[in-house]
């Protein structure tokens, strides 16, 4: 029996971008699977949803997205009383062009490039802020302009995978790899990622030398002197400054660490590279 597809010419007028719904889920398993020829975001905003996929069964929370692209065969179902989702369709076409324009999408969201739908997970404050977004967003036009100014800080606020990972690693260290960006977490070091992990020391080196050919040490040290190496051409901030900001309060440490990363003395990259404004001329 083939999988029942559902159009968007069915559901977008001429001139809508999207269309933007909520609904109650009925309770009673699903006949079967579909498809749909449009891309949908969906979240969980109370009570726990049943995702079905021809993989299997997931039962979703509050707080839970999904990306769902075209042909991916899917199928949803409330577990208990008011299960209530979020539904944002997208017109055909309009993904396509924005993952063309912005190449650091691939990866995430729709364009995981997975055969089942991409799942992630909000908190309570950012669940918050989805729902204001999306209650400004209905209120707005349909055109992709409103379309684009939701989904773009959502997108850039996601999960993905650092530069030079490979294919199939865990979620655990995905989330764990954009979590330490933040100077407040690669501040603790190596031993604050792991913590950050949830998972024994052994464990995690063993899967990032597998995924990244890189220890937690060097990850973490990697992200602290990018973050150094803007402090130095952005800001007048001294080098102690800077290394207690790294996490690196040792000046010398801090130097030999910089060094072994760029090639280069902290001064001389910042000399090098820092620009004086360009004044008129009185």
């Amino acid at each position: 029996m083939a999988t029942p597809t559902l159009s968007a010419a069915d559901l977008f007028a001429p001139t809508e971008a999207f269309v933007l719904s909520r609904a109650e889920l009925d309770t009673r398993r699903p006949v079967d699977l579909h498809t749909q020829d449009f891309h949908e975001m969906m979240w969980i905003q109370n009570g726990t949803v049943r995702l079905h996929t021809a993989a299997g069964k997931r039962d979703l929370t509050e707080g839970d997205l999904v990306f769902i692209a075209p042909d991916q065969s899917h199928a949803v179902q409330g577990r208990g009383e008011a299960a209530i989702v979020v539904s944002l369709a997208i017109r055909p076409g309009v993904i396509r062009a924005l993952g063309n324009r912005h190449e650091d999408l691939q990866g995430v969201a729709f364009w995981s490039g997975g055969a089942q739908p991409m799942v992630t997970h909000r908190d309570i404050r950012q669940l918050a802020d989805l729902n204001a977004a999306a209650l400004k967003l209905e209120r707005s036009p349909r055109d992709k302009l409103y379309l684009e100014a939701f989904l773009l800080p959502l997108l850039t606020a996601l999960d993905r995978a650092p530069d030079g990972m490979a294919q199939g690693a865990p979620g655990w260290l995905i989330a764990a790899c954009s979590a330490a960006r933040d100077p407040a977490v690669f501040r603790e070091g190596a031993a604050g990622f792991v913590a950050l992990c949830g998972r024994a020391h052994p464990h995690v080196s063993r899967t990032m030398r597998k995924f990244m050919d890189q220890t937690p040490v060097d990850y973490i040290n990697g992200l602290r002197m990018a973050y150094a190496a803007r402090r130095l051409t952005g800001t007048a901030d001294s080098l102690a400054e800077i290394a207690v900001d790294c996490g690196l309060p040792n000046l010398s440490h801090f130097h030999k660490t910089f060094q072994a990363a760029f090639g280069e003395t902290p001064q001389r990259y910042r000399k090098a590279r820092q620009r004086d404004l360009i004044q008129p001329r009185p």
